[in-house]
């Protein structure tokens, strides 16, 4: 497969998709890195520096907030985040955009998709 096209469309599929990670449960930074590549079974595999900007964005727009653990025994403190209902609201929508998005792909495809 050419990797700079799978690159584009994987870029446009992991806000939803870190979002919906997030309306599961609080997560860290790598164990969203990890929870993603097993999810997917290694097609969604991100680095720090694709995450990261990623979370940024999604804070910067309301949709998540950060929240640091508080270190226990021997741990370290992390920076946990955690999906705010206007993020939650949003992931309603994205989901609906991507469903209609999708169907439309699909549909213009044609047959040649199972190619």
């Amino acid at each position: 497969m050419n990797v700079k096209y799978e690159r584009q469309l994987k870029k446009g599929a992991l806000e939803i998709l870190v979002l919906q990670l997030l309306s599961k449960e609080r997560m860290y930074g790598y164990q969203m890195i990890m929870e993603m590549k097993n999810r997917s079974h290694g097609l969604f595999e991100m680095k720090e520096g694709t995450l990261y900007p990623i979370l940024y964005r999604l804070e910067d727009d309301g949709f998540i907030k950060s929240e640091w653990s508080e270190p226990k025994n021997k741990e370290v403190s992390r920076k946990y985040y955690v999906i705010t209902l206007l993020g939650i609201e949003t992931l309603k929508e994205l989901k609906e955009l991507w469903k209609e998005f999708s169907t439309t792909v699909n549909q213009m495809l044609g047959d040649d998709c199972d190619e």
